[in-house]
């Protein structure tokens, strides 16, 4: 793999475990708007709030079921860890520009980053600042943009289907990590990995020939 100039970082599943917060949240949320939780959880994967609940609850008003789905979240949100190896990436990528592009709103990664000891980078795309989310590769791009680097020179890393579509639509080489999904459902990925420490062994050894604990 060629050297990246740039990093780019999905959050939920790849730098947080969010999972199980999440299928509580809208499992809870669907049961009391009596649709099938498995189906609206089906959705959710890697998608912005307000993408899923405009298909799987569009006779319902937006503004309030965020409302509420926000609440939910920050009655559950204490449990909210690091994926294993999270650190470690992020420190190794600090030399060069990096950027995380989420489909999670600004106050949740922010209060989740703050409580994890995670450092919030300099560049930062999220929920509200995109019209359209993953797939489509508007996050990506604007990170691209605002990091001055061109999309083709940047590695994303990345948990979930719509995710490694979005970065390959805006051109970006793609790890992906099969913590969340299988292989065969991260296969558009221009590579998978099976964790966090495999990702950080290939950018170094792609910028310095050889993986290093420093």
């Amino acid at each position: 793999m060629r050297a990246p100039a740039a990093v780019l970082f999905d959050v939920d599943g790849v730098l947080l475990d969010t999972g199980d917060l999440f299928r509580q949240v809208w499992r809870g949320w669907a049961l009391g708007h009596g649709l099938d939780p498995d189906l609206v959880l089906a959705r959710t994967a890697g998608r912005r709030t307000a993408d899923v609940l405009g298909e799987v609850a569009p006779h319902l008003d937006p503004a309030v079921e965020r409302r509420a789905l926000d609440a939910l979240t920050r009655q559950r949100m204490a449990g909210v860890r690091p994926v294993a190896g999270a650190g470690a990436l992020v420190r190794a990528c600090q030399r060069v520009p990096w950027a995380i592009v989420t489909s999670g709103s600004r106050w949740f990664v922010g209060e989740c980053f703050r409580s994890t000891g995670l450092p919030l980078p300099t560049v930062a795309v999220y929920d509200e600042d995109v019209r359209h989310g993953k797939p489509a590769p508007e996050g990506y791009l604007a990170a691209t943009r605002r990091l001055g680097t061109p999309p083709d020179r940047c590695v994303v890393v990345e948990d979930a289907p719509d995710g490694v579509r979005a970065a390959k639509a805006a051109g970006c080489v793609v790890l992906a990590v099969t913590t969340t999904h299988p292989p065969a459902r991260l296969a558009q990925a221009d590579v998978c990995l099976p964790n966090l420490a495999a990702v950080r062994d290939l950018l170094w050894t792609a910028w310095e020939g050889k993986p290093t604990d420093d």
